[in-house]
């Protein structure tokens, strides 16, 4: 796939998948309807017109820590919500596994955080992820205001649990999501995701 990043690999980037068509960029996006922190149904369909950005999450991955203990998720989080994209964050972890939460759960670590996105996506039964390919926290997605999948990938270019990387980085996501807004080619459209594997049900 054009614009993959060469990071190099290690033990905690990339998760064998079940044999599922990937999603590709430049065609639609996984439709999805589902159930968020509060709720509330939460639909891609629904959003068509708006840039949105899928991040799928683990509250003790130490990746996933590394980005909100440094403040650099919430940063991006407000950007989103200032630029008019719609930010969902995204949790697939099986019940019993690491990253499992409730809803009310999810909302006080939205809280505790000061973490911004539109709604938080319960996805126990991993459809969603599974469907998108997403195989480790942080996995990040942007779709088009047409609803098109624009990019896949890492955060960033430092597949690291340093918070000190995050500057040196290449901000792969940032980028994504402003070309995204702008109506403007993503450059580089796929990157490789860094993080801990997402604990699917069944896996």
């Amino acid at each position: 796939m054009a614009g993959a990043a060469s990071l190099a690999a290690g033990p905690a980037l990339l998760a064998a998948m079940p044999a599922l068509a990937a999603p590709q960029i430049g065609q639609p996006a996984p439709a999805f309807t589902a159930t968020d922190s509060n709720g509330a149904t939460q639909s891609l369909a629904a959003l068509k017109g708006k840039v949105v950005v899928l991040e799928w999450t683990n509250h003790d991955c130490p990746f996933v820590r590394k980005h909100y203990g440094a403040g650099n998720m919430q940063k991006l989080q407000a950007d989103a919500k200032a630029q008019g994209v719609v930010w969902l964050t995204m949790i697939s972890s099986a019940p019993g596994e690491q990253g499992a939460v409730d809803g009310p759960t999810a909302n006080g670590l939205t809280g505790s955080r000061k973490a911004m996105p539109a709604a938080v996506v319960m996805d126990p039964d991993g459809k969603i992820g599974r469907a998108y390919g997403a195989q480790v926290t942080p996995h990040m997605y942007v779709i088009g205001k047409d609803g098109t999948l624009l990019y896949m990938g890492g955060i960033d270019s430092i597949a690291s649990t340093r918070a000190d990387d995050i500057e040196k980085a290449v901000p792969y996501l940032r980028e994504a999501m402003a070309a995204a807004v702008k109506g403007e080619p993503v450059k580089t459209a796929v990157t490789r995701p860094y993080g801990c594997t997402i604990k699917y049900m069944g896996t």
